[in-house]
């Protein structure tokens, strides 16, 4: 296999555990102020042998796998401040040998996300904020956090559709009826700025979120 580009040792513990980091910053919008990240089953016992602890505050810190910082990630983090927790659970068989959790937080908003390092650099977002999610990472996507009312599916769809852009995936989780529900759109092409701004404006939808 050729690729990814990245600092090693492991496409897996370095590579993709670099993108789960990435994408909870992405998630929480900005930089972290702190983090508490658990690895489970495999990751506990190899995370700082394999650098998984340098990789995944890289991705806090915005920095790309194959970014030279990766090595010095928490020297960096902790210039800036930033509060980390590490933390292992060598036993737990309802998660994929290679997963993280990552609780982060800024000074007003947090988040909490579940990741799966697949191999070769591939993730897959398992959870956000305790919700099914199964995002990859690799699509445009819209996070819609958002009152379980009638007709909001097909609304949000309508809206992305004004945009001429097309829904390649639709997932829709909610913990209860009639409660809140989370929407996750991968999209093929670019929305505007104006949408997202209007669907944050809608008095059902708590929370809006675009990842480019």
């Amino acid at each position: 296999m050729i690729g990814p580009i990245m600092i090693g040792p492991s496409s897996s513990h370095t590579a993709g555990v670099a993108r789960i980091g990435k994408m909870a910053r992405k998630i929480l919008a900005e930089e972290p102020k702190q983090a508490t990240i658990t690895f489970y089953n495999s990751f506990a016992a190899t995370y700082e042998g394999h650098g998984s602890d340098k990789a995944v505050v890289a991705g806090l810190l915005n920095f790309e796998p194959d970014d030279v910082r990766l090595k010095e990630s928490l020297n960096i983090a902790q210039e800036k401040g930033m509060a980390l927790s590490f933390q292992s659970v060598h036993s737990a068989p309802k998660y994929h040998p290679n997963t993280i959790k990552i609780v982060a937080q800024s000074e007003e908003r947090k988040t909490e996300i579940l990741g799966i390092s697949r191999g070769g650099g591939l993730i897959t977002i398992a959870e956000i904020d305790g919700f099914h999610a199964n995002l990859s990472g690799t699509e445009r996507t819209l996070i819609v956090l958002a009152d379980d009312v009638k007709g909001s599916i097909a609304y949000l769809a309508n809206a992305v559709a004004h945009d001429d852009c097309n829904i390649a995936t639709l997932i829709v989780t909610r913990k209860a009826k009639n409660q809140t529900a989370l929407l996750i759109f991968e999209l093929d092409s670019e929305l505007r700025p104006l949408t997202i701004e209007y669907l944050s404006s809608l008095s059902w939808v708590r929370k809006v979120n675009y990842i480019n």
